[in-house]
């Protein structure tokens, strides 16, 4: 487990821009991402190179809305296929490095990827649901989590941003079945609604 510092997304030199006047709250806020199902359609076969990259429509121009507000935001994901021996860590961290220039030329953001290659059974302490990407992420980045989000579209992720004390919203056509505290809703664009409401609302 260990923050991804290998993928540089921004060119040198450049600067995120500030938070309007008054906006503090929305200054330190943070958000953390799934990739697959959220930014990159998922596959059943797992995304193995850029060839296979799909962006999910829309997903751009949220983050462009988020790098607006003065957002920070980190994807973090599970991908166990490292650890199966399908994708080489090389591949993964090319990708991501791909997707952060693609973010960047059109007009959004990505500073930085969390990424955990272990898969289910090998106990690890970041694959979520468990939390340690995100605690990985204050610990190295002084992330105030109990202020941030975690945007996904599985429950492992919200289970996940529950167990680092963030808050939760699934991308999901309906609740799940059972009685959850988080906020779900259909799109990565909703959740954006909902993050920066939720950040211009007083404390």
């Amino acid at each position: 487990m260990r923050f991804d510092r290998r993928v540089t997304t921004e060119p040198q030199g450049f600067a995120a821009p500030a938070a309007p006047d008054g906006a503090n709250a929305q200054r330190e806020l943070t958000v953390f991402l799934d990739r697959d199902g959220v930014l990159v359609r998922d596959r059943p076969d797992y995304v193995k190179n850029w060839s296979e990259v799909e962006i999910v429509p829309g997903s751009l121009e949220a983050l462009g809305r988020l790098r607006s507000a003065g957002a920070r935001v980190l994807v973090a994901t599970n991908q166990s296929a490292v650890g199966r021996g399908i994708v080489r860590r090389e591949a993964v961290d090319d990708m991501h490095a791909r997707l952060a220039d693609m973010a960047l030329r059109h007009g959004a953001r990505i500073d930085g990827f969390l990424v955990c290659p272990h898969t289910p059974d090998d106990g690890c302490a970041c694959r979520k649901p468990k939390p340690g990407l995100l605690l990985q992420a204050q610990a190295d980045r002084g992330v105030d989590l109990s202020t941030a989000f975690m945007v996904g579209d599985q429950v492992s992720d919200a289970l996940a941003a529950e167990a680092a004390g963030c808050t939760a919203i699934l991308l999901a056509d309906r609740p799940p079945a059972t009685t959850t505290p988080w906020r779900v809703v259909p799109s990565l664009a909703d959740a954006v609604d909902l993050i920066l409401d939720a950040s211009r609302s007083p404390s």
